[in-house]
C-alpha cells in the first residue's frame, strides 16, 4: 500500500493531470482522494472524475468537501457557509481507502500551504496526521517548466523538510513542443532545487483525450519510480541548451 500526497508550487500547474498519469500506470486497486474541491457546484465534476475520465479505469473517488467559489478551500468554505475539512478527517479517509486499495493518491488544492480551515491547517498537515495514524505517506510535487518555477519547487521542497515530510519526487505538469531556454535549463535544476530526483514531463495537451492516448503518454512521460518508461537523463540531454 502506497499513500501520495500530490501538491504544486502554484494553481494550475497540472496537478490533476499528473495524479490521473499515476493513477493510470499504478498496478492494483486505486483510490484517488480529493479532501477540499472548489469552484465547482453540486452537480458539476470535479478534480476526481476528471481523473476517472482520463484514466478510463475503474477508480474509488472520494471528496470530503466542495465548495463553489474557486478560492483558497478555507476561504470557500467561509464565503459558503459550509464545513471546513480538517487534518484528522482526512487523514482518517486516507487510512480508510488504504484498506482496500494499493494505491492512494491525495490531490490538494493549489500550492501546499494553502489554508484549509480556520486554524491554517493544510494538506502537509493532512500527510503529518496520516503518518500518525501508521502511514507512510510522501509527497509528488508537480512544478512548471519555466522560469520561476526553481524558486517555488525549492520553496515547497523547504517547508517538506521542515515538516519531516518525505518528498517523493518532482513532475513538470505540462511541458510544450518548444521549451525555451529557461526550460531546458530547467531540467538539470529542478531536482537541485528540489533536493530530489525529477521524476517526469507530461506533454502540453496530453490531457485532450482520455483512455488509451493518455495512459500511454503517461507512460512514456513518467519515470519507473512511477510506473512509466521515462528517463529523465536521457530527456535532459536531448533537450540540453545548445
Amino acid at each position: 500500500m502506497t499513500v501520495l500526497f500530490v501538491t504544486g508550487t502554484g494553481t494550475e500547474v497540472g496537478k490533476t493531470v499528473v495524479t490521473a498519469a499515476v493513477a493510470a500506470l499504478a498496478t492494483g486497486p486505486v483510490a484517488v482522494l480529493k479532501p477540499g474541491q472548489t469552484g465547482v457546484g453540486p452537480a458539476e465534476p470535479g478534480d476526481a472524475g476528471e481523473v476517472a475520465r482520463l484514466t478510463g479505469r475503474d477508480l474509488t473517488l472520494r471528496e470530503l468537501a466542495r465548495y463553489p467559489e474557486p478560492l483558497a478551500p478555507d476561504t470557500a468554505a467561509r464565503r459558503a457557509g459550509l464545513p471546513t475539512v480538517r487534518p484528522q478527517q482526512a487523514a482518517e479517509a486516507v487510512a480508510e481507502l488504504a484498506k482496500d486499495h494499493d494505491l492512494v493518491l491525495v490531490e490538494g488544492a493549489g500550492g501546499l500551504l494553502v489554508r484549509y480551515d480556520e486554524d491554517g491547517h493544510t494538506l502537509a498537515d493532512m500527510a503529518i496526521a496520516a503518518a500518525g495514524l501508521g502511514l507512510e505517506p510522501s509527497v509528488l510535487v508537480v512544478a512548471t517548466a519555466g522560469l520561476g518555477t526553481l524558486n517555488t519547487t525549492a520553496l515547497t521542497a523547504e517547508a517538506l523538510a521542515a515538516r519531516g515530510l518525505p518528498l517523493h519526487g518532482v513532475v513538470i505538469g505540462a511541458w510544450p513542443d518548444a521549451p525555451d531556454l529557461a526550460m531546458r535549463c530547467n531540467l538539470a535544476d529542478l531536482p537541485v532545487a528540489a533536493g530530489a530526483p525529477l521524476l517526469g514531463a507530461l506533454p502540453a495537451g496530453c490531457a485532450a483525450t482520455g483512455g488509451d492516448p493518455f495512459v500511454t503518454a503517461a507512460r512514456t512521460s513518467l519515470a519507473p519510480a512511477l510506473g512509466g518508461t521515462w528517463d529523465a537523463a536521457e530527456f535532459t540531454a536531448a533537450h540540453a541548451a545548445p
